[in-house]
């Protein structure tokens, strides 16, 4: 099967070639020369991605992640104005009555971890109002968010403004706007940081291959946002043969969840990092990009055990978004255009702008911006042993995608002869969505034959649980569950199993204590 689908790519149509990457000499890497690590990243990332030593900015800034606005204006923001007047890295001139940049070299700042990343409230901000309209006059912001402005005088400081780079399908090359993308290769450490730098670097010469997982934990019922862009994910997942798993209880997957090979993950709402995360033993794949929404998601990005961007960098991810201030849910990143522009092969920070309708607000991107995950979506690239079943699956989908017939009967016969829980439980999960649940439950018990790691196994009995749970079966979903907690006792996974029973077989209360 693997070696059959090999063959397929000169009967594929090739796909639309991927948009150009920023040339490095337009990029400015900021750091902070106060701090001895800070420039040693900094220094590390211009090599990996050949940014010429002219390039590198470094500016004393205070050693803390918050800052006041005057801080920001006198210790970063004047600072790189004066750098980039001097280095003519721009041209500026007037523009209704206000000054702009008319021309620009650097497209792409890169923030480096020590660079500041929160301008402070004044104390004089408005506050939330229960039942009231969101205050958008806050001057509370996203470092990185109001260095996008550089160059734009006399904006209105205290509000949200439009992002004309919203929703656009375009390079930042073949446009004329004079806004700047800002990233920020930043998280709890220096080696995670620069363990992020090489995870971009060397995905992008096989691409990323694994599995997603989608969290719609339908906090809210009655909103167009959040849930609707989970659900459009999954779709375009299940179209481009990326295997999905869905979870749409109203709890979040539960703690220690077992999961593997994961290269993309999208949820919500908590507020500190749950679930399958606080498995001690859980990575996420190399490469991997993984976000959550929540409001207060990036508000420190030093503790990798609150919030969650240090910890889903911590543990393993390449790139995040993330809010350092409450944005409010519709000033938040639309995860489904972030992903559908990665996905068409613009970078991290082109996605993650692409993707947000306004600036001067909360927003960060965290991770190399130049990082093109899915640079290899076509099939291209190096070929590594650990991605042979998730390509297959992607180049039978991409074969066969008109014919789901013929594209179930290609992986069931690869997935049986090679044995392959993988591609097994790919098809279990395409069925499941499908609304096939009995066929999907026969392919998770296949699966499970073919899965030698006692978690994955337990993944599979979970996903039969989820099935019968779904459908209102709670009998069968219990009996699965207390069987799953038996067998795998062992494993600190089991606690998943357990999770679950608490929510569908609550334990008895405890009987009452007679007075004394």
């Amino acid at each position: 099967m693997i070696r059959q689908i090999g063959l397929l790519m000169c009967l594929i149509p090739a796909l639309q070639a991927a948009p150009a990457v920023p040339v490095p000499e337009s990029v400015a890497v900021l750091y902070n020369s106060s701090s001895s690590e800070s420039k040693a990243i900094a220094t590390y990332y211009a090599e990996a991605r050949k940014i010429p030593e002219e390039n590198l900015v470094g500016l004393p800034m205070p050693e803390k992640e918050e800052v006041s606005r005057e801080e920001f204006n006198t210790r970063i923001l004047e600072p790189l104005k004066a750098e980039y007047d001097k280095r003519g890295w721009w041209k500026r001139q007037e523009h209704e009555g206000k000054l702009i940049p008319i021309s620009k070299k650097i497209r792409v700042i890169a923030c480096i971890y020590g660079v500041p990343s929160r301008v402070a409230a004044q104390p004089n901000d408005p506050k939330m109002v229960p039942g009231g309209a969101p205050p958008l006059n806050t001057t509370e912001a996203a470092v990185d968010s109001e260095l996008a402005l550089i160059g734009n005088e006399d904006l209105p400081l205290p509000n949200a403004l439009i992002n004309r780079y919203f929703k656009q399908d375009l390079s930042v090359f073949d446009t004329n706007m004079s806004t700047t993308l800002v990233g920020r290769i930043d998280g709890p450490s220096r080696a995670i940081c620069e363990r992020m730098i090489r995870d971009a670097v060397e995905v992008e010469k096989t691409g990323l291959w694994g599995m997603a997982v989608i969290d719609i934990a339908k906090k809210y019922t009655n909103t167009e946002l959040g849930d609707p862009w989970l659900e459009s994910i999954a779709r375009a997942n299940r179209e481009t043969g990326i295997p999905t798993l869905v979870d749409r209880f109203q709890d979040t997957l539960p703690t220690n969840f077992p999961l593997r090979d994961v290269v993309s993950y999208y949820g919500w709402y908590d507020w500190n990092v749950s679930g399958p995360f606080l498995n001690p033993t859980f990575r996420f794949k190399k490469g991997a990009v993984a976000v959550h929404l929540h409001s207060f998601s990036a508000a420190q990005l030093r503790d990798p055990g609150k919030n969650w961007c240090a910890p889903l960098l911590a543990r393993g991810a390449a790139a995040t978004l993330g809010n350092v201030h409450e944005p409010y849910l519709e000033m938040t990143h639309h995860f489904d255009i972030f992903q559908a522009r990665l996905k068409a092969g613009y970078t991290l920070v082109e996605a993650a702008y692409m993707a947000v309708p306004v600036m001067s607000w909360q927003n960060v991107v965290l991770g190399d911006p130049l990082y093109r995950p899915y640079l290899h979506i076509d099939g291209t690239g190096d070929k590594a042993e650990a991605d042979r079943e998730y390509r297959a699956i992607r180049l039978a989908t991409m074969r066969w995608q008109n014919d789901p017939r013929q594209l179930d009967a290609m992986l069931r016969e690869g997935a049986d002869r090679l044995k392959s829980g993988v591609i097994m439980e790919s098809l279990g999960l395409m069925k499941t969505e499908q609304r096939m649940t009995a066929e999907a439950a026969v392919d998770f018990q296949r699966a499970k034959v073919y899965y030698t790691a006692a978690p994955d196994r337990l993944r599979m009995d979970l996903h039969i649980a989820a099935i019968d749970r779904a459908g209102g079966r709670n009998d069968s979903a219990i009996s699965i569950l207390r069987g799953a907690r038996t067998l795998y006792a062992n494993l600190p996974e089991a606690v998943a199993a357990q999770a679950w029973l608490n929510v569908i077989d609550p334990p008895s209360p405890p009987p009452a204590q007679p007075k004394k």
